[in-house]
């Protein structure tokens, strides 16, 4: 009972004034320019990738675009920014719970991915290719402009408006987590199925967390420091580890 009652009141929060007909076709056309170049992440790594620069560039304004239509989608509709979660009350609270999720999530996932492993699902490939691995100084300095600006967006766009769209669209809360996790998953082909389900699970952890938080603010705390450790961190203890050249 208290369940259905909180699931109502979330449809109610996320219901648009719009027609249903509108919806779909504002939801629609989101996803025929976001899908595609997720998908090719299936296709960069037989097909050879450009460098990280041009990568990072790449999905740097990628996902400006997209946050742009997202705030176009709401002003288009009178909607305000905090119908997705972009809202700053109690925001040292909501920070705070972003750092101490942080270790049991990396925990979690870290066992997820050994689980899939030990299953014989695909690995990643190895080593991590060069487009995702920056190299010298300008590139850790734009990896860290990429890895803030990333946290930010994809919140945004996978968390706050899809799901706000999808719970619109009649989707139980739960079942718009699960869908734009599947879609965020999409564009980690290159990580292999074992990299593709893991995101998926994290994007699902990370949805939750947003429904229960009602803000953007902990998911893109915990967002930021997971593509820290993978994007940045990472690289350089295998630079610091690895030896010379």
């Amino acid at each position: 009972m208290n369940r259905n009652a909180r699931d109502n009141g979330l449809r109610r929060k996320y219901r648009l004034d719009s027609g249903r007909k509108a919806q779909l076709f504002e939801v629609s056309v989101f996803l025929l320019l976001i899908i595609p170049s997720m998908v090719q992440s299936f296709l960069v790594v037989e097909q050879g990738a450009p460098s990280f620069t041009v990568t990072a560039w790449a999905t740097i304004l990628r996902d400006l675009g997209l946050v742009a239509l997202v705030a176009y989608f709401l002003w288009r509709n009178e909607q305000s920014a905090d119908r997705i979660g972009w809202t700053f009350r109690n925001v040292r609270t909501e920070i705070g719970i972003g750092f101490a999720l942080f270790i049991p999530f990396f925990v979690g996932i870290g066992l997820v991915e050994s689980a899939l492993h030990a299953a014989g699902f695909a690995a990643p490939p190895a080593p991590r290719p060069e487009f995702l691995t920056p190299e010298t100084l300008p590139q850790y300095l734009l990896a860290m402009l990429l890895v803030a600006l990333v946290a930010v967006a994809e919140e945004i766009i996978f968390r706050g408006y899809l799901i706000l769209r999808f719970v619109g669209l009649g989707a139980t809360p739960a079942g718009a987590v699960a869908l734009s996790a599947f879609i965020f998953s999409l564009g980690h082909g290159y990580e292999g199925s074992v990299g593709v389900i893991t995101v998926g699970v994290a994007g699902f952890g990370l949805g939750m967390i947003y429904l229960w938080r009602q803000s953007l603010v902990s998911p893109i705390i915990l967002h930021f420091l997971l593509n820290f450790v993978g994007v940045i961190l990472a690289p350089l203890l295998r630079t610091s580890g690895g030896g010379s050249a």
